[in-house]
C-alpha cells in the first residue's frame, strides 16, 4: 500500500470518528437549555412529550388501594373555542374557533396528583397542588375578547373499569373548580371588591333584587375535563396524551353571564 492510499484511509477514519462523536445517539438526553436560551422564545410554555408507547399496549401496573403520584404534570392548550349564538334562530349556538392572545402563558405546569386503582379496575385521579390555574384571553372572529381562567384545580376524575394500571387505553373524566378570574383584592372602577372596597356600587335601594345585582360575588364555577392517555414509557414512567375541557368564562364577579369555553390540547406527567 503506497503512501497516498494510507493517507486517504487515515483521513476516512478520522472523518468517520468525527461524525460518530458529533452525532447524537437515538434516545440521548439533550443538554438542558439555560434561562437566556429560553426567555422570549415561548419554549417555557411547551409541555414535554413521550416518544415511546402506543395506544392500547404499554402499561404501568398499579396495586388496588395503593396510590401513585403524578408529578410535573403539564397541560398545554392548543385549540380554543367559544360558544356563540348564531343569527339564524333555527340553529343552535355552536362553538367557534378563537385566537389565543396570551400565547406565552397559557399552560399549567408542576401539577401534582394521585392515581389510585379501585377494586373494579377503574382509576381515580385527584389533583393536589401546583400551578393549577392560568388566566388567558381569546378573541372571537368578530373581535370580541373573552377572558377565562384555565383550571385543573381540585380536579377529581375516574376512568373506565377493567384496567390493571395506567394504560394507553385509560380515559379520565371529571369536574374541576374554576376560581374567580380576578383576586379578592381587585377593585372595579366603581370601588367594589371582595376583600377591600365597597360591597355595592350604590346605597341600599328599595328593591332587594337591585341591591344583589350590584354586589360583587365570589363564587367557584365548575368545568368538565377529560384526559386520554396515548403514550407511555414504562422504563422512565412517563405518560402523555390529549385533553379536552369545557368551562365557563370570567363573570367579572357576577356582573354578567359567562360564556362557554372549550379547550383542547396535550398533557404530560411523570409517575412515582
Amino acid at each position: 500500500m503506497n503512501f497516498n492510499a494510507i493517507l486517504r484511509l487515515g483521513f476516512a477514519l478520522c472523518l468517520a470518528l468525527i461524525l460518530t462523536i458529533g452525532a447524537s445517539p437515538v434516545g440521548a438526553v439533550s443538554k438542558p437549555l439555560t434561562y437566556d436560551e429560553i426567555v422570549g422564545t415561548g419554549l417555557a410554555n411547551k409541555c414535554p412529550d413521550v416518544s415511546e408507547g402506543s395506544r392500547g399496549r404499554a402499561v404501568i401496573p398499579l396495586e388496588v388501594g395503593k396510590p401513585v403520584e403524578l408529578y410535573n404534570m403539564c397541560l398545554e392548550p392548543t385549540n380554543f373555542f367559544v360558544k356563540e349564538e348564531v343569527n339564524n334562530k333555527r340553529k343552535k349556538a355552536e362553538f367557534v374557533p378563537t385566537k389565543l392572545l396570551t400565547r406565552a402563558t397559557s399552560s399549567l405546569d408542576f401539577v401534582q396528583a394521585t392515581v389510585t386503582l379501585q377494586p373494579d379496575g377503574s382509576l381515580k385521579l385527584v389533583e393536589k397542588e401546583g400551578l393549577d390555574y392560568q388566566p388567558l384571553t381569546v378573541q372571537l372572529p368578530g373581535g370580541e375578547r373573552v377572558a377565562a381562567l384555565f383550571s385543573i384545580k381540585n380536579y377529581v376524575a375516574t376512568s373506565q373499569p377493567g384496567l390493571i394500571g395506567l394504560t394507553t387505553s385509560a380515559d379520565f373524566e371529571g369536574e374541576t373548580e374554576i376560581p374567580t378570574y380576578r383576586g379578592a383584592s381587585f377593585i372595579d372602577p366603581k370601588g367594589r371588591g371582595l376583600a377591600i372596597g365597597y360591597d355595592s356600587a350604590e346605597a341600599l335601594p328599595a328593591k332587594k333584587e337591585e341591591y344583589e345585582a350590584s354586589v360583587k360575588k365570589d363564587e367557584f364555577l365548575r368545568g368538565r375535563l377529560s384526559m386520554q392517555i396515548e403514550k407511555i414509557n414504562s422504563a422512565t414512567k412517563e405518560i402523555a396524551g390529549t385533553f379536552e375541557c369545557e368551562q365557563p368564562s370570567d363573570t367579572e364577579f357576577g356582573a354578567f353571564e359567562p360564556k362557554e369555553v372549550k379547550m383542547r390540547g396535550i398533557f404530560y406527567a411523570k409517575v412515582r
